[in-house]
């Protein structure tokens, strides 16, 4: 397992994500409806909001996680996610050198296929991602990618307005 390495603006993306007041928060409609959307449009088991702290990936909206609310952020795809712009797609968990012997691979909830769309705000920070997770190895098409970077807009828009 390579736990993402931490991003060079990780003190002012962490005072970003402090900024929103955010974290810890009880859940919300706006995002909830976010990720059920997410589920039943993939198909998939799993579809989160995750905010990425200092130590740890908090879910502000969640499907299929059942009472876990945050992981890890060693073991975090999401980790990883935040390091790039574009959605970071992972097909098959266990044929990559980064997840395989990953505990949420290799154990519940038995992590295959993860596809994340960093949370990039206006300025520059990305705070976490909205992704989708499957327990079966897959690819997503065009279109799919397309659906998934409009839902990322969706979020960003509803952190954004909170901040505001």
């Amino acid at each position: 397992m390579m736990p993402a390495p931490t991003p060079p603006n990780e003190a002012e993306r962490l005072a970003a994500l402090y900024a929103l007041l955010l974290l810890d928060t009880p859940p919300e409609q706006r995002f909830d409806k976010i990720v059920e959307f997410a589920a039943q449009e993939f198909d998939v088991p799993i579809a989160l909001i995750s905010l990425l702290d200092t130590d740890r990936q908090w879910f502000k909206a969640a499907i299929g996680m059942g009472s876990t609310c945050e992981t890890g952020r060693d073991i975090s795809f999401c980790g990883h996610a935040i390091l790039r712009a574009e959605i970071f797609v992972v097909e098959d968990a266990r044929l990559d050198p980064r997840f395989a012997d990953n505990p949420l691979v290799t154990g519940p909830p038995h992590i295959r296929f993860y596809a994340g769309a960093p949370l990039l705000l206006a300025n520059g920070y990305a705070l976490g991602t909205i992704c989708i997770i499957d327990t079966r190895p897959r690819q997503l098409d065009d279109i799919e990618m397309a659906i998934l970077s409009t839902l990322r807009s969706l979020v960003i828009q509803e952190l954004e307005a909170r901040h505001a």
